[in-house]
């Protein structure tokens, strides 16, 4: 997990929250909420869990960001100076605060939808809170906690949705296939996004000590690594709409959003340089907010069409 720009925004606690890849981190709590519904109910959530749900993942998701900013102040007085911290637009202790705030919106949100949610919620909050204390500064394969916990948001929205009623002691299915590779085709790319981010603040890692992918092997070789993470989430998605019976336009969204990465992916094999991981790192989080925005109106279109048809019977 990286920043992503100098400030654009006004305020700095907006900024905190990574606006620019806002449609990516609203689009996967809704996709997720989505999609669980429909497969078990064939309708649509109940809107105000809906929205609840929408809110405490994106709570959650950035949480993860202003902690990974109170964590990489000294990288990122070199790699991005003007961000909220290193500009000491905010201090460190408000921003901590700030990401406990969110961090606490998220768990209610959890807990009232369902604690199972909850449990995936600590569990994701640990992983990356690993990566951003720990990982980062001690191992080069510090982007895999990454990946787990945001392959890790997905299952929590879907269980409030669809539990699996394991602390209830039901003998249930715990996750059907579509939330399965929900969840890998989310870890893989979050492994492809982050070490797209990751090759673009290579300088300021190497200044600090930290032994990230490519300062350790150098950004060509990340590009490959990046280029085989994205193809991998392409297939997951793919599979998710197969397992899904999710309908053309889902594949529509999730075929040429994948083709645009894969050719983007490529051109940083042939351009292995930082500013070009940082240009794909932006790319990443369009292709998921396509993606996801591919599987919202699929899943809509698909539940209106079946209520309409029962309707007339």
């Amino acid at each position: 997990m990286v920043s992503t720009a100098e400030s654009k925004t006004l305020n700095p606690y907006i900024e905190m929250l990574r606006p620019e890849i806002a449609d990516m981190d609203l689009a996967l709590p809704a996709a997720s909420a989505l999609l669980a519904s429909y497969l078990l109910t064939n309708s649509f959530p109940p809107l105000i869990p809906f929205i609840i749900a929408v809110i405490g993942g994106y709570a959650a998701i950035t949480s993860s960001y202003v902690f990974n900013d109170c964590c990489d102040v000294d990288i990122d007085e070199i790699n991005l100076p003007n961000r909220p911290l290193p500009s000491s637009d905010i201090s460190k202790k408000s921003a901590l605060l700030y990401a406990i705030f969110l961090a606490l919106i998220a768990s209610a949100v959890a807990l009232y939808l369902n604690p199972e949610s909850f449990v995936i919620l600590i569990i994701a909050v640990l992983t990356i809170s690993i990566y951003s204390k720990v990982a980062k500064r001690a191992t080069f394969i510090s982007f895999v906690p990454v990946g787990i916990a945001y392959g890790l948001v997905p299952i929590g929205i879907w269980l409030a949705f669809d539990p699996a009623g394991i602390l209830k002691g039901g003998d249930y299915v715990i996750l059907p296939l579509p939330a399965i590779f929900l969840g890998i085709m989310m870890c893989v790319t979050d492994w492809g996004f982050t070490l797209s981010g990751v090759a673009r603040d290579v300088e300021g890692d190497r200044a600090r000590g930290a032994p990230t992918f490519p300062v350790t092997f150098g950004v060509a070789a990340t590009s490959k690594i990046v280029t085989f993470c994205w193809a991998s989430g392409v297939i997951a998605s793919i599979v998710i709409g197969w397992t899904a019976r999710l309908g053309p336009l889902f594949f529509a969204g999730a075929i040429i959003g994948g083709l645009w990465i894969l050719i983007q992916s490529f051109d940083f094999i042939k351009n292995p340089l930082p500013v070009r991981g940082g240009k794909l790192f932006l790319q990443g989080s369009r292709y998921r907010g396509l993606m996801f925005g591919s599987l919202i109106l699929d899943v809509i279109l698909c539940t209106a069409s079946e209520s309409y048809a029962e309707f007339l019977w």
